[in-house]
């Protein structure tokens, strides 16, 4: 047998194995996975530690639990800096971060292979390149995401997410935002999208990102947090944000770039999430 020929046998088989996986395997280890009850710990974990999730139907309170039962199933935590990683942590991260595929696939996350989770705010190391100069830049951030389906996160963040429901700022929306972006190859703010959703997209995006732009340049108070104005990636993960966290505020100043929001993750906040109940008279 060729040597041409052999690598032919191998290369088939090994497509073959992963139509397999992909098509089969998967699918069906995740059928047996669903078949196991939600653990009644996380579901009090989600209750105290992810608001939105109170305030869904009971419908998509079970869907909620269904993708966080995958997610954890299969994605690995790594606790990074001494951190220990705990059920809390997990189901915190997890169900946040599956509000944003709740009304879609949970193959959405296929890419996503593992968490880092560092106790605080962490430090990187940035390259900038001015023409041959090379500078190494120290930078502190909240969170991160990498197109090799890795999400790195602060905890203390997580839970200062987690604590104020309400105000613009959720890291672990933020970074799954980034995570969705990049479903194309590519964190150029828009992920996958076709036909009259992308052009209504491109418009509507567009035209919030240059008024943004120029509210900041004209140093006027913006309508969205000023780091959306950075770059068209950070602009769809703040948006997610806002979206999720603050959507009376976002449809009212830009109801064009809500209702593709709505498109785009097939909810339409307002209307979904029930209003928190009063707290109890004491």
């Amino acid at each position: 047998m060729s040597a041409l020929l052999v690598f032919a046998v191998f290369a088939l088989a090994f497509i073959g194995l992963a139509v397999f996986y992909l098509f089969f395997y998967r699918d069906w280890r995740r059928r047996r996975q669903l078949r196991q009850p939600f653990p009644g710990e996380w579901r009090a974990l989600l209750t105290d530690n992810v608001p939105l999730y109170r305030r869904l139907p009971p419908e998509r309170q079970r869907q909620l639990e269904q993708y966080v039962q995958l997610f954890l199933a299969e994605k690995t935590f790594y606790g990074c800096a001494g951190f220990e990683i705990d059920d809390r942590v997990r189901v915190t991260i997890a169900g946040h971060a599956c509000l944003l595929i709740v009304a879609r696939s949970f193959d959405d996350y296929n890419d996503i292979r593992s968490i880092l989770v560092y106790p605080d705010i962490f430090r990187v190391q940035e390259q900038e390149h001015d023409g041959p100069v090379v500078s190494v830049n120290d930078e502190i951030r909240a969170g991160e995401a990498s197109s090799h389906g890795q999400v790195v996160l602060a905890w203390a963040e997580c839970e200062d997410s987690a604590r104020y429901p309400d105000e613009p700022y959720n890291v672990i929306l933020h970074e799954f935002a980034h995570q969705l972006d990049y479903l194309d190859g590519a964190a150029d703010g828009a992920p996958p999208l076709s036909g009259h959703q992308a052009q209504a997209w491109q418009t509507a995006m567009s035209d919030a990102y240059n008024h943004l732009q120029d509210t900041l340049e004209q140093h006027e108070e913006s309508w969205l947090d000023p780091y959306g104005a950075t770059e068209p990636a950070e602009f769809f993960a703040v948006l997610t944000e806002t979206f999720y966290q603050q959507p009376g505020h976002l449809k009212s100043t830009q109801p064009a770039v809500y209702a593709v929001l709505c498109d785009f993750f097939r909810i339409d906040p307002l209307h979904l999430f029930r209003p928190e109940p009063p707290p109890p008279v004491t």
